[in-house]
């Protein structure tokens, strides 16, 4: 006689079932890891850089060597030496420590203007891609005169409206991106809800938030992940426009777009005012949007 099989009196076959199921997710998420490791070399450098900014933003306070908004009167526009290694800004402010504090600023404005855009045009655009008719004319139109504007220029209007301050921007950013998001949802919302196993979850009694939040929602965070990464470089660099015109961060705080905007009138006795602060920018910007088209590449089942 074969022996009965074992098992383990203290787990019902439920919990061995949900155990065994988070070992197989667990398992495809390394593996797809591992692959985006392989295949998207350049998505992989991108990636290293952006923990880079994160890091330093949040270890700021251990990481810079002087007080980003302490003034030294001895020196003004000193070049790069090796007690200032980014030299000083015309009122005698380290620059390497204002850069450190100022990725603070970057991230938390694409991190808040990602974060609420992409919620907020989520919602939209999945409403108006599964309900249709009228709600989706009345939602659509909305988005189309927002994007009528050209973004900038929107923002722009919106930050002057309510006044320079780090929350005015990221609301007008979070205005300006919304659009973005709903599109895109909205357009996978419509291929979606055709599909066989939305009508047969439908045929079984499942109501419209089931459906969204089952079959919706994750099989549409795919290009969300793209768009996502690439309105964030577009946050940070939009931020950094805004602060640059004067009604973005407001002063002294150390913002990336500010430094330059202090720094263009000196640009021929203190080059290194505007060579790093924009060198770090550029590099923020081109990480983001570098990893945002290995993304891309990576989720795209039609390229791989």
């Amino acid at each position: 006689m074969n022996p009965a099989p074992q098992i383990n009196p203290g787990l019902p076959n439920t919990s061995i079932k949900q155990l065994s199921t988070k070992r197989i997710r667990l398992r495809k998420s390394l593996d797809e890891t591992k692959r985006f490791i392989k295949t998207q070399k350049i998505g992989v450098i991108s990636l290293s850089i952006i923990m880079l900014f994160i890091l330093l933003a949040a270890f700021a306070p251990l990481i810079a060597p002087y007080d980003p908004i302490e003034q030294d009167r001895s020196a003004f526009m000193l070049a790069p030496t090796a007690a200032h290694i980014m030299g000083t800004d015309d009122l005698g402010r380290d620059i390497f420590s204002r850069i450190i504090f100022g990725a603070r600023v970057s991230l938390l404005v694409g991190i808040a203007t990602v974060a609420i855009s992409m919620i907020c045009g989520t919602i939209l655009g999945v409403i108006s891609g599964y309900f249709g008719k009228v709600i989706d004319m009345a939602i659509q139109r909305v988005m189309d005169a927002i994007m009528a504007i050209p973004p900038l220029i929107l923002a722009l209007f919106i930050a002057a409206l309510l006044g320079p301050a780090i929350k005015n921007v990221i609301i007008a950013l979070t205005i300006v991106n919304i659009p973005h998001f709903a599109r895109i949802t909205r357009g996978e919302m419509l291929r979606i809800k055709e599909m066989n196993y939305v009508e047969a979850s439908r045929s079984a009694g499942s109501g419209a938030l089931r459906i969204i939040a089952k079959h919706g929602i994750p099989n549409m965070m795919a290009p969300i992940i793209v768009i996502a990464s690439l309105t964030f470089g577009q946050s940070i660099i939009a931020e950094a426009s805004l602060s640059f015109l004067g009604i973005g961060t407001p002063p002294p705080n150390p913002s990336w777009g500010l430094m330059l905007s202090g720094a263009s009138s000196y640009m021929e006795n203190a080059p290194w005012m505007v060579l790093f602060p924009g060198l770090v920018l550029s590099i923020a910007v081109l990480a983001f949007n570098l990893l945002g088209d290995a993304l891309r590449d990576f989720l795209d089942p039609k390229l791989n």
